[in-house]
């Protein structure tokens, strides 16, 4: 299990331009399709909360390093944690504590950490909580727990390449976000990533209002840039904390808190689904079997212009 600082502090870069105003946070492990470990998402829900008070940041950009925003979570690290009471402690933030966590076979076992994604501190969902301007620069995948800052970024300015998606949805059925991607993509749409499991372009994004502008991949820094200034550039920090404050009592009203408490109730739940005969199951099996190829042969199921892969996407019947 990776529980190093130094390497959430090595990969989750953070920079400010005092005289803009803006500052970047970048996702810098693109070896691994910049998969935040546990301690990553803790540092960036701590830089998170550090530009929410710094009085020399008006405007975050959140980007990825590499090809790619991400992929989602480090996968094998997260089965590893979420099978030990230690790993599940400190998701939590209370490793070397004198706590016990619930034991297996108790709905708390699973419905503590599913909730704990509700939290800020988690670094699932912080986004929500930021009162200043926040733009997520999305290019290549933009998967999983990457996918969640999408929905909860103010902006979003994609390259013409951008995958938009879930793997949950073939492979567990829920994620966190749920109720705002519902929200943010228009139920249709939404409905149809869930129940087809496919991916959604940039192109299809905007369509649907997600996604704010769609560049070339060249030009994507340089539109990120333009937007950044124009919102540090426009009304003072302080009234774009008044606005902010309103967006977030107007997400309250249309449920954004209440989904994700309710869609850790069914993430605690799905453990009991019993599974379809030709249905991939997640599970420890599953690893050591070799995750990659199982993945692999299981998205060639669908039609390429429906997989998940850039490499399956772009395979010819």
């Amino acid at each position: 299990m990776i529980d190093d600082d130094d390497f959430a502090e090595e990969h989750v870069l953070y920079d400010k331009d005092s005289a803009t105003k803006i500052a970047t946070i970048t996702l810098n492990r693109p070896d691994r399709l910049n998969a935040p470990t546990i301690g990553m998402r803790l540092r960036y829900a701590e830089l998170l909360h550090r530009a929410n008070i710094d009085d020399d940041v008006k405007v975050l950009v959140i980007r990825g390093a590499g090809d790619d925003f991400g992929s989602g979570v480090d996968l094998p690290e997260f089965m590893e944690a979420n099978n030990t009471d230690e790993g599940l402690l400190r998701e939590v933030q209370l490793e070397d504590s004198d706590v016990k966590y619930p034991p297996r076979r108790n709905f708390r076992h699973g419905g503590q950490v599913t909730q704990w994604f509700a939290n800020p501190r988690s670094g699932c969902r912080s986004l929500q909580d930021f009162k200043k301007i926040s733009i997520v620069e999305a290019k290549g995948y933009c998967y999983g727990w990457h996918f969640y800052q999408a929905g909860d970024a103010d902006l979003v300015v994609a390259s013409d390449d951008a995958l938009f998606g879930h793997a949950a949805w073939r492979y567990s059925g829920t994620a966190p976000r749920m109720w705002w991607w519902a929200m943010t993509m228009g139920l249709r749409k939404f409905q149809e990533m869930v129940f087809t499991g496919r991916p959604f372009t940039a192109a299809e994004m905007y369509e649907c209002s997600f996604v704010n502008s769609v560049v070339p991949r060249d030009q994507l820094e340089g539109e990120v840039a333009k937007y950044a200034l124009a919102c540090a550039n426009n009304r003072p920090t302080d009234v774009v904390f008044m606005q902010k404050t309103f967006f977030e009592i107007m997400k309250q009203f249309q449920g954004e808190y209440m989904g994700s408490m309710l869609t850790g109730v069914l993430e605690s739940l799905a453990g009991y689904a019993r599974p379809d005969a030709k249905e991939l199951v997640v599970n420890d099996e599953m690893f050591e079997s070799g995750m990659t190829k199982v993945i692999k042969d299981f998205d060639q199921r669908f039609p390429p212009d429906w997989r998940l892969s850039k490499q399956g996407r772009d395979a010819t019947e």
